[in-house]
Parts: C-alpha cells; sequence; structure tokens
C-alpha cells in the first residue's frame, strides 16, 4: 500500500491553523489594550505611560509568541495594574509638599544668630533649589477674612504692611519685593467656590507673618524667591475643622506646581514673653504643647484631622495659644496634604514660644518643572 499523504487545499497550506489561532489570539489581546486605554486614558501623560509600557514600535503577529485566552486576560491584568501604579506614581511626583513656618515677630529679620534664622533659610533653600515653584499661596496667621468667608489677595502689586508696634523706626521702612497673580488668585477663588466656601478677591499688601518670614527664608539677594506670592486669609473664627476644610480644599494647587505655605508659631503667648525675656528656658506648655502638636501632625493621614482639632481642647492650649489665630493655619495646612504624612523637621521651644517647623510630603514628591 501506498502511504501517500492527503492532498491539501491550494488556499489552506500547511500550519495555516496554528497561524490563524495566532493572529486571533493577537487580535483580542490588542483589542482588550484598546479598551484599556480607551478606559484610563483621559490625557497625553497617561497615553505616554501605555507607550512606555507596551512599546512604541509595531509589532507583528508573527513576533507574538501564542497565548491562551486565560493567559491574554492575565497578561492584561498585569498591564493594568503596571499602568495603574506609575500612573498613581506619576501623579504623586507632581505634588508640592506643604510646609508650616513658625515665622515669630518681625525682629526676626535681624536676629540672624538666631538658630530660626538660620533654619528658615534653609527651608527657603530647599524650597528654591528642590522645590522650585512656579507660584506661591501663603496663609498668614495675621489675616482673618469673614466668619464664613474667605479673602484672597488678587493685586499684582502689594504694598508690605507694617502689623506691628513699638519697634524701632527702621522696620517700619522695610522692604520685600513681591508680585501677585491674578491666574493663581482666582484659581483659588473657584476652588472655593467649588468646594461650597464663600470668598472673595481682595485688594492688600502682605502682612509681616508672610514678609518678615520670607525675607529669612527667601532673602532677596542671597536666595531670591523670584516666583508670584497669593496670600490667602484666615476665617474669622477658631473653628479647627472649618480651617481644614479649607486646607482640603485648595490642596489640588499642589498638582499645579504651586506651593502651599501656612504661617503661624508652634507655640504663641505674648501675653508671658515679660516671665521669659531675657531666659531661653521654655515654659512648661510651650514644651508639652509643642509635642503634641507634633503628636497630632504626625499622625495617620486619616486619623489626623481629629487629632489636630483635639488640640484646641487640651489643658494648655489656652496657654500655648490665648488666640488660636497662630495655631490655625496649621490645620489649614494639614488638609491641604491629603494622604502626605506630616513631619516636623525642626523645633526650638524658646521662653512662652515655640518655633517648631513642619512640612507635609516629601520634598522628592515636587516637581521641577
Amino acid at each position: 500500500m501506498s502511504s501517500e499523504a492527503p492532498s491539501q487545499h491550494p488556499n489552506n497550506p500547511p500550519g495555516s491553523r496554528s497561524e490563524n489561532r495566532k493572529l486571533l489570539l493577537v487580535s483580542l489581546l490588542t483589542l482588550l489594550i484598546a479598551a484599556l486605554i480607551a478606559f484610563f486614558a483621559r490625557d497625553t501623560a497617561t497615553v505616554s505611560s501605555f507607550r512606555r509600557l507596551f512599546g512604541s514600535s509595531t509589532r507583528t503577529a508573527r513576533s507574538v509568541a501564542p497565548l491562551s485566552a486565560s493567559a491574554s486576560v492575565a497578561a492584561a491584568a498585569s498591564a493594568k495594574a503596571k499602568f495603574t501604579s506609575e500612573l498613581e506614581s506619576s501623579s504623586a511626583s507632581m505634588k508640592t509638599p506643604v510646609y508650616f513656618l513658625s515665622h515669630g515677630g518681625p525682629n526676626v529679620m535681624y536676629d540672624v544668630e538666631h538658630p530660626a534664622y538660620r533654619k528658615l533659610g534653609e527651608i527657603g533653600r530647599e524650597i528654591t533649589t528642590k522645590v522650585k515653584p512656579r507660584a506661591v499661596v501663603v496663609f498668614s496667621a495675621h489675616w482673618q477674612g469673614g466668619k464664613d468667608t474667605i479673602y484672597v489677595n488678587t493685586a499684582e502689586m502689594t504694598d508690605l504692611i507694617y502689623d506691628f508696634y513699638g519697634f524701632p523706626d527702621h522696620y517700619y521702612k522695610e522692604t520685600y519685593p513681591n508680585v501677585g497673580s491674578k491666574e493663581v488668585a482666582h484659581k483659588v477663588l473657584d476652588l472655593l467656590k467649588e468646594a461650597g466656601i464663600e470668598s472673595k478677591g481682595v485688594k492688600r499688601g502682605l502682612d509681616h507673618g508672610v514678609w518678615a518670614s520670607f525675607k529669612c527664608a527667601f532673602e532677596p539677594e542671597e536666595n531670591p524667591l523670584n516666583i508670584p506670592i497669593v496670600q490667602v486669609s484666615l476665617f474669622d473664627n477658631e473653628d479647627p475643622i472649618q480651617h481644614y476644610r479649607l486646607g482640603q480644599a485648595v490642596s489640588r494647587l499642589r498638582e499645579e506646581n504651586i506651593l502651599i505655605i501656612v504661617s503661624g508659631m508652634a507655640v504663641h503667648n505674648l501675653r508671658d514673653l515679660r516671665y521669659a525675656w531675657g531666659n531661653p528656658r521654655p515654659l512648661p506648655y510651650a514644651v508639652s504643647f509643642d509635642e503634641a502638636l507634633k503628636e497630632a501632625v504626625t499622625s495617620a493621614p486619616d486619623e489626623r484631622e481629629q487629632a489636630m482639632a483635639a488640640l484646641l481642647k487640651r489643658p494648655d492650649a489656652r496657654q500655648a495659644h490665648p488666640t488660636f489665630d497662630h495655631l490655625l493655619p496649621i490645620h489649614i495646612g494639614a488638609g491641604a496634604a491629603g494622604m502626605d504624612l506630616g513631619k516636623r523637621t525642626w523645633t526650638y521651644p524658646e521662653g512662652s514660644m515655640s518655633w517648631s517647623q513642619f512640612r507635609f510630603g516629601d520634598v522628592g514628591n515636587a516637581s521641577s518643572l
């Protein structure tokens, strides 16, 4: 008997069924990837991430190994997880940190040997050389808006406000170069409106809670800031939750390379200065409240709001802050921090004050664009 092979159709060469199966599986995988792109891709950055995952060159069917249906789904799921991780990482990398500055009185500008003067300078250099924001939005203890209304400085050219008394004449002749930004001011107003917070734009100068500390942090000759500064008020009340919500409302500024700085004081009791004059040894409440503030700021982000609010109910709270105007800015900063961790970067209790400095988020999370 002959062992002649069966005849074959001229349009059905050997291996064509296997090849067709390969092409079918590749097509299914391609459609699945396209569906993922359609689902997740909302901007060019997302598309770029997919290109990084899958490569920018076109592949032929012959260069792809055959996959089972279950393997195709698993591969797509793995790609989706990897993409989501990259996207979250990319988003986080675009966030600026949030800084709380204990600013002290205007005399800090001249007390160049004071540890706080040097520390403010270090923070300023960190901001200008590592964070490199395109603008600063600052909340100061020295500006309260309405009870339920926030004011935003929309002026592009602003004077300084000398909101202190009893100092030598040259204090009232100090200058600090600065410029505002209508664009950034209106971004703040839009975010507040979106959050349901009543707000209005006004024209106002910078108070010393901003310019005196900025003159230490961003010394105009040695470390100029050279970007717009937009000041925003606090509420004219002592509600910590309301101020925390204010911070949450403006937190998206951080994704646009805009830096949020909140300026106040970790412990601030001017009434007791007479007891501590000439003696840097801290009063007991300056130490106890300073440590409590650190514990609240560094608590887990999902517990931080309540921990921060509880500070105002502590027995030593009214000793550390006879009024809470210098404490509430850090509640705004904590709200703006979102899920970023808080860190005390330095502390220096002194008499009836504490100069603790805080940062939410890592400097590595900042954009340098």
